[in-house]
């Protein structure tokens, strides 16, 4: 089994800013097969315009709907393209805790730098049985860092504050949580529990500046900064730097973006717009189905005042400077197992 690389085992445990929930890109015509091309373009597009590390595999990433193979393939691809310049995070968890572990297991083989498990969905486990479920995946990947997911809108199954400060100091190498439960207050009752050490990332878009400027958390694992990555990025910046004034300016110039790229069920709305924009094709898998018309001025509109934002020309500082080569990655190494 591969380590994850020794510089991340350091980096990861002050990973802050905007961290992209990235869309797949599937081609327009069914069965939506992955577009492998534009995902190499997206990933190399994110990195040049400042987003601070991939999340890949997740909810806006479909990855319910991803065979084991086209779950594989986005991993590597992602893997393959930031080539070590910014961390890449894979989303492997399920409702099933085998499953979640092995997931877990190949998301390290596979070169990523971290593993975000979302809280079993559907099976509505006790808080004691979520703490048994993260203990056992952290055990099977002593060396590789988790990142625990509370969305309970999604799930029927809510992290509480208590029981993620208990798995942490039960498994060293959960080292944060992406909290989506919509209550702000607990970022706060995370940090007073976890300290400044523990990674806490916002998955709410439209909380995550005032989080960052409380100091109650380090970042945002974002939707809308599939649209505006600089922006995203900037905003990010001004807030953990604690400029409350310009951060707030820029955040309310996106806030038409956090809040509409919801209109219909994520991923819909990103995926239309990125379509618009020309960087993915248009294709979305069932059960969801593309952006409804009455919507389409909507986000339209939303993203023109994101794109206002007015936001230096910046690159993040990256561990490795060479671009790949993005040809060279054709032939993605995965398992034959599970393909289905």
């Amino acid at each position: 089994m591969t380590s994850c690389r020794p510089e991340y085992k350091k980096e990861m445990s002050t990973l802050q800013g905007s961290l992209v929930a990235l869309v797949t890109p599937m081609k327009a015509e069914p069965p939506h097969e992955l577009d492998v091309e534009a995902l190499k373009r997206l990933v190399e597009w994110h990195i040049g315009e400042g987003t601070d590390a991939i999340v890949a595999t997740g909810t806006t990433g479909e990855s319910p709907t991803l065979t084991c193979r086209e779950w594989e393939t986005v991993v590597s691809i992602c893997v393959g393209v930031a080539a070590g310049r910014v961390a890449v995070i894979a989303g492997t968890g399920t409702n099933c805790t085998a499953t979640s572990v092995e997931k877990t297991k190949r998301a390290q083989e596979l070169g990523a730098d971290a593993a975000l498990v979302v809280t079993p969905y559907y099976n509505k486990p006790t808080q004691a049985a979520l703490v048994e479920h993260y203990r056992t995946i952290a055990a099977a990947v002593p060396d590789f860092p988790i990142i625990t997911y509370n969305v309970p809108g999604r799930t029927a199954c809510d992290l509480l504050p208590e029981t993620i400060a208990k798995i942490a100091t039960e498994a060293q190498n959960v080292i944060g949580n992406k909290e989506a439960s919509g209550n702000f207050e607990r970022f706060k009752a995370q940090r007073k529990l976890l300290g400044p050490a523990f990674r806490i990332f916002s998955g709410e878009d439209c909380q995550s500046c005032e989080a960052m400027l409380a100091g109650a958390c380090d970042g945002v694992i974002s939707v809308t900064s599939n649209i505006v990555p600089r922006q995203m990025h900037y905003m990010c910046q001004l807030a953990l730097r604690g400029d409350r004034e310009k951060a707030k300016q820029i955040d309310g110039q996106l806030m038409g973006l956090h809040k509409n790229l919801f209109c219909e069920p994520n991923p819909t709305a990103s995926k239309w717009l990125l379509a618009e924009l020309g960087r993915i094709p248009p294709g979305i898998r069932l059960p969801l189905l593309p952006l409804s018309a009455c919507y389409h001025d909507t986000v339209r509109n939303a993203l023109k005042e994101a794109q206002n934002a007015q936001v230096p020309v910046e690159r993040v500082c990256v561990l490795r400077k060479e671009q790949p080569d993005l040809g060279a990655l054709r032939h993605v190494p995965v398992s034959d197992e599970n393909n289905a």
